[in-house]
């Protein structure tokens, strides 16, 4: 193998993003030429990212992009909450979301679209990162919303950069009201979708079936009270609308002043602006919810790594 300098394993290192002695190795096996180590280093590295595929991605970001009146949201996971620090996966992450506002929520499109600055496609340069950083990641899911006229609100809860965090949120209020007021009220109502997880957006919209489950339940609990049935229908229906008031966006309390209900406060700025307002759909989205992660024995792996 011929000898390479410090300084020309750093150049690699950089232009490159492997690690010093993948770098070091690559020039020794082609020369000294940087050039050619590069591709050594791809072909390795595409090689590496293929055996992790397999590997539980549930950690990573979720990020929000926005343009006009579309707004996307996206979930790109990775195996440790390390990656979600390092800035090209960020970077990447951020321009994911900026790709689904043109290309729409079908993953396989995103994947095969222009990644944003590049000549590579999104899939090519999510390759590119996963040999470069070293673990499993996958483009899990994205969400747009359209609305005109009107206004898309954006909000990311445990934000670690602008657009990128663990949650992200889009509320779409179609109306001719100002977009600033529009925007203003969006957001917060964004915090509140955030923090509440809320079910659907009215009752109208709410799982049927969830709605039967909920008053089966409360039938159970009601009867067992011993009272009449038609007390107990009473007593079923008052339960129901406190349900309504815990699961429906429109029905909830508003955590911004912790009285007035959502859908008053949409119906406040209506008044206020002269203009109706209607919130017409909404998407939250949190990190890894309905991943099943793999429990992990620490170590054994450490064990394992070190040939015992």
């Amino acid at each position: 193998m011929a000898e390479v300098s410090a300084a020309l394993v750093k150049d690699l290192r950089t232009k490159t993003g492997a690690g010093m002695m993948d770098c070091k190795k690559a020039l020794a096996e082609n020369g000294g030429d940087i050039e050619q180590a590069i591709d050594w280093l791809r072909k390795k590295g595409l090689s590496a990212a293929a055996k992790k595929a397999d590997r539980v991605a549930a950690e990573g970001l979720v990020a929000v992009a926005s343009a006009g009146g579309v707004a996307a949201v996206v979930e790109v996971n990775s195996e440790t909450d390390f990656v979600a620090r390092n800035p090209a996966f960020q970077s990447f992450v951020a321009n994911v979301a900026k790709v689904a506002t043109e290309v729409g929520t079908d993953i396989d499109a995103i994947a095969a679209a222009t990644y944003p600055g590049s000549e590579k496609s999104v899939k090519e340069e999510l390759t590119n990162l996963i040999a470069t950083i070293g673990e499993n990641m996958n483009l899990r899911r994205a969400a747009v919303i359209n609305v005109q006229p009107g206004a898309v609100a954006t909000y990311v809860h445990s934000a670690v950069a602008p657009g990128l965090g663990r949650i992200g949120v889009l509320v779409a209020l179609e109306s001719e009201a100002p977009a600033d007021k529009l925007e203003a009220l969006g957001k917060q109502i964004a915090m509140h979708i955030a923090a509440t997880n809320p079910a659907s957006l009215d009752v109208g919209s709410l799982d049927q079936a969830l709605i039967a489950r909920e008053k089966d339940v409360l039938s159970e609990q009601a009867r067992a009270s011993g009272k009449p049935e038609n007390i107990i229908e009473k007593m079923i229906e008052g339960r129901i609308r406190k349900f309504y008031e815990e699961v429906v966006l429109l029905e909830q309390v508003f955590i911004i002043d912790g009285e007035t209900k959502v859908g008053k406060a949409v119906e406040a700025l209506a008044k206020e602006t002269g203009k109706p307002v209607k919130v017409i759909g909404f998407v939250r989205f949190a990190l890894g919810e309905g991943i099943e992660k793999q429990a992990s024995d620490f170590a054994a792996e450490v064990a394992a790594q070190a040939g015992r």
